[in-house]
């Protein structure tokens, strides 16, 4: 439970400027969680109602549908996928995630939202399906895009580098030189931890829990996914820096990476890439089996809940110009744990057409195992509907 009140000790509403008030947070229990845990089946995955607590609403941008069809069409113009996978990836409808993360971003940083999602998640399909010399090869094709914006990409190139050439010089044309610098460290954070995840795939290496969330902080790519939030803000450095903000982004980041770790573990078990997962790791390093990873999550969720909350009380005054920027900032951060929990029940990315049905129960049958053929990569990588894993 999150109770705020302001200093003389009387509640509040949810502070539009976090430094004024204080912030009671008290982890609850997970009794969905607990209850299903009785069943005991060695064949279900239970999801833990991790966001009960989060004071950040449901927020849809009214926008949604025209922006998601504009940025579907523009993505399906570079033909990155087969038209079966194609499909698969649509279904995943990751417009819907930029749009509930800024509920209330007009179009043009939405649209940018809505085209990141696709690249990616484009980027997640190719680089899983790849060895670390591979996934070297894709992150530098990323990076030059970026760092050469004006440079034509070569002939027989990925597409991966057309479309992101294309899609930030549509960002540059709007973006302050703040957001552009902090979009470029992020997107070499990232594509720097896909590759030790390659590494780690390659060695069959199984890490253990700080390491491995370490890690996921950068590869998740949540905090390139901040940008969009911050496209017209001016952030200086010693505010966009400081420790608290910092310790915000992360423990937002790492929100979102358990979150999508449980809902994705059964399609990862499924296709081979089971090992790279908060679950695989608890269960590795505790000696838990799939239940008690799960409930090792939920606890730990909790914790990672109480340092966003100890964060957010000790952000300084920065006067009232930086502060404005920097609220807002924040406010993206806040949003993107509950609109993530969400867009995972919302989407067929994981639960296909049952996410409100597993949203109700928390119970998730397990898959058959199904590895993906691993001479399909890049533009002929496989993306499976979770109905087509089902029928195994």
């Amino acid at each position: 439970m999150v109770k705020v009140v302001d200093t003389n000790g009387s509640p509040q509403a949810i502070p539009s400027s976090p430094r004024l008030f204080v912030i009671i947070f008290t982890p609850q229990s997970q009794p969905p969680l607990t209850r299903a845990m009785s069943d005991n089946s060695e064949n279900i995955l239970y999801i833990p109602d991790t966001m009960s607590a989060w004071p950040w609403p449901r927020k849809l941008n009214p926008l949604y549908e025209e922006v998601e069809a504009e940025s579907i069409a523009w993505m399906e113009s570079f033909k990155p996928y087969t038209p079966e996978s194609q499909t698969a990836h649509n279904k995943g409808d990751v417009g819907r995630l930029a749009a509930l993360v800024l509920g209330d971003a007009p179009r043009e940083p939405l649209r940018i939202a809505a085209d990141l999602m696709h690249l990616l998640y484009i980027a997640d399909e190719y680089t899983d399906a790849e060895s670390a010399a591979g996934v070297q090869e894709i992150s530098s094709i990323i990076l030059d895009a970026l760092h050469n914006p004006d440079t034509p990409r070569p002939e027989g190139e990925s597409v991966i580098g057309e479309m992101t050439k294309e899609w930030w010089a549509r960002v540059r044309a709007v973006a302050t030189p703040q957001a552009i610098k902090h979009f470029l460290t992020a997107m070499e954070d990232y594509l720097g931890a896909v590759g030790e995840q390659a590494e780690d795939r390659d060695k069959l290496a199984i890490r253990d829990v700080d390491s491995y969330l370490a890690a996921r902080r950068y590869d998740s790519a949540v905090v390139a996914c901040f940008m969009p939030g911050e496209l017209y803000l001016s952030i200086p450095d010693e505010a966009f820096y400081h420790p608290a903000v910092k310790q915000l982004q992360d423990a937002s980041t790492e929100l979102v990476v358990l979150d999508n770790d449980v809902a994705s573990y059964n399609r990862e078990q499924a296709t081979g890439h089971g090992k790279w997962n908060i679950l695989s790791v608890a269960m590795h390093q505790f000696g838990l089996d799939l239940h008690g990873a799960t409930e090792w999550v939920a606890q730990h969720h909790k914790e990672v809940e109480a340092r966003f909350f100890d964060a957010l009380a000790r952000l300084p005054s920065f006067g009232p110009a930086v502060g404005a920027e920097l609220q807002e900032y924040v406010a993206c951060v806040a949003a993107w744990p509950r609109g993530n929990d969400c867009w995972r029940f919302e989407s067929e990315r994981y639960f296909g057409k049952k996410g409100g049905e597993v949203q109700k129960t928390r119970r998730v049958p397990l898959l058959a195992k199904r590895p993906m053929n691993p001479e399909m990569r890049r533009e002929r990588v496989e993306v499976q509907l979770i109905e087509e894993l089902e029928q195994v």
